[in-house]
């Protein structure tokens, strides 16, 4: 069982800059591994993807957010991290991370709260 441990959220105005940090209980990159990810969810909405990294190096970003966030990752402490620039308003949300493996299986962490004031 992996354990994804999400930290980095806060409180920001809007412009402003966070960097949301995912430590990882297991290895973040062997060839069980297939991405890691960043999710997020504001109220009353479905989550949402907003970054992945594969194990390659590729990342993928959601539209909303290319160009502002940038999703990197540290092997050797098996955390991945989210960049977060230029914010706005409309990223207020919950912000989870992810794993998911070749297998099928996914973990998920608890989630971190990110607010960004207008």
């Amino acid at each position: 069982q992996v354990q994804l441990v999400e930290s980095g959220g806060g409180l920001v105005e809007a412009g402003g800059s966070l960097t949301l940090s995912c430590a990882s209980s297991g290895n973040i990159f062997n060839i069980a591994v297939k991405s890691m990810a960043w999710y997020r969810q504001a109220p009353g909405k479905q989550r949402e993807l907003v970054a992945t990294i594969r194990t390659s190096g590729n990342t993928n970003y959601a539209d909303s957010v290319q160009g502002r966030f940038t999703i990197s990752r540290d092997n050797a402490k098996n955390t991945v991290f989210l960049q977060m620039n230029s914010l706005k308003p409309e990223d207020t949300a919950v912000y989870y991370c992810n794993m998911q493996r070749n297998s099928g299986n996914a973990y998920w962490g608890q989630g971190t709260q990110v607010t960004v004031s207008s």
